[in-house]
């Protein structure tokens, strides 16, 4: 089967690999000049790195392996410990905090280079029911048995499949950066818990770290220049416990960048014909559970599985694909809306220092049970 694949990010890389080592003959369209290497670190839970197994991707000396997940106030508090070890031996694959350059990397190792189609732009599609057809701007053209939507939040592909529908803004952002860190980093990773908003730290391999801050946006915060944020982060968060004063005196203020939330609601239909979606072209998530990633790559396991258990009839697969992935990912993007309090009085109540040191009466290993839960319910291949 012919498969075009629009977009070369993690979801669309993913499919390329998984659909080639099934035997199709795959092409990948991206607008970029190369595989684009930027971004920041980003957490694949048991669920992504089982898919990554599955895909045959070497994952060895990739990022760093997170043995726990720790909550604290943010007067340092621990509030509660989420055993990763523990998950990764019920699950049978670990927790890993990693660049996203090198998860992209690893995923696009070994395949054929002829596979892409760099400064391709996508425009145009046609699908009869029989094949599909894809319109680059510059007017070349190609023809597939398949093409899967796989080109992020402003997908071109959902705006030919079912209109404008742009990703609409949740009022929360992310502050992050990926540095070298100022101290031991740990195996661990790190969630400090307040009024203000969340502040994360996740070791990522070679001794760097990422860090994010999850907030309210508040009017005139994404066009403050970046002296002048760092300087309110600094005043924000500089009494919280240690480590995260050191680490704010160690960022410049080319450590950081914004990131405004957008949600993409997931659809009742995932295609239309002999097209697809996947990953943030369909269900565009905040990366509060930091599942964006792991549920694309979900997506592109359920749509192999789907293709193979139809005998590779592209109609039945992807509606039996779109049937199985709604549920967990509707989870995992309302989840990931509503986990944190970040601001205002339901932060108050639920991040302030005297709520969470009722959370410390918590039985020890309710933590890892609710993750263990979690997980499940947003995976379908676990």
């Amino acid at each position: 089967m012919r498969v075009l694949i629009v977009g070369a990010g993690i979801a669309g890389v993913a499919a390329a690999r998984g659909f080639l080592a099934a035997g199709h003959e795959v092409t990948v369209l991206e607008r970029s000049p190369a595989l684009r290497e930027t971004g920041y670190a980003i957490m694949i839970w048991h669920n992504g790195t089982t898919v990554l197994r599955d895909l045959g991707v070497r994952m060895d000396g990739a990022g760093q392996r997170l043995d726990a997940v720790e909550l604290r106030s943010s007067q340092g508090r621990r509030v509660m410990v989420m055993d990763l070890e523990r998950l990764a031996a019920d699950f049978g694959a670990p927790v890993i905090s990693l660049p996203r350059r090198v998860l992209l990397d690893r995923l696009a190792e070994g395949l054929p280079a002829g596979i892409f189609r760099f400064g391709a732009r996508f425009a145009k599609l046609h699908d009869d029911g029989r094949s599909v057809r894809a319109e680059t701007e510059d007017g070349a053209q190609y023809t597939a048995d398949l093409l899967i939507g796989a080109d992020g939040v402003n997908s071109q592909v959902r705006t030919a499949l079912f209109g404008p529908r742009p990703a609409r803004p949740t009022g929360t952002a992310t502050w992050q950066g990926l540095i070298k860190a100022p101290f031991d980093p740990g195996t661990r990773a790190l969630l400090f818990l307040g009024p203000q908003g969340d502040f994360g730290m996740n070791p990522s391999g070679d001794g760097t770290l990422q860090w994010l801050i999850d907030f309210r946006l508040r009017p005139g915060d994404v066009a403050e220049p970046r002296k002048a944020a760092l300087a309110a982060l600094r005043q924000r968060y500089g009494s919280w416990a240690s480590p995260v004063p050191d680490l704010l005196e160690a960022l410049s203020e080319d450590d950081l960048e914004l990131f405004p939330h957008r949600r993409h609601p997931a659809p009742l239909r995932w295609g239309r014909g002999r097209s697809v979606l996947i990953g943030d072209a369909v269900h565009a998530m905040p990366p509060m559970l930091a599942q964006g990633a792991g549920q694309g790559l979900e997506d592109v396991s359920a749509l192999l599985r789907a293709l193979a258990a139809t005998g590779q009839d592209p109609a039945g697969a992807l509606a039996a694909y779109a049937r199985g992935r709604r549920r967990p990912a509707t989870l995992a993007s309302a989840l990931a809306t509503q986990a944190v309090a970040t601001g205002g009085p339901r932060a108050m109540l639920t991040q302030s220092e005297w709520a969470l040191r009722g959370a410390v009466a918590m039985p020890g290993g309710l933590g890892t049970w609710m993750l263990r839960t979690l997980i499940r319910g947003v995976s379908t291949r676990l």
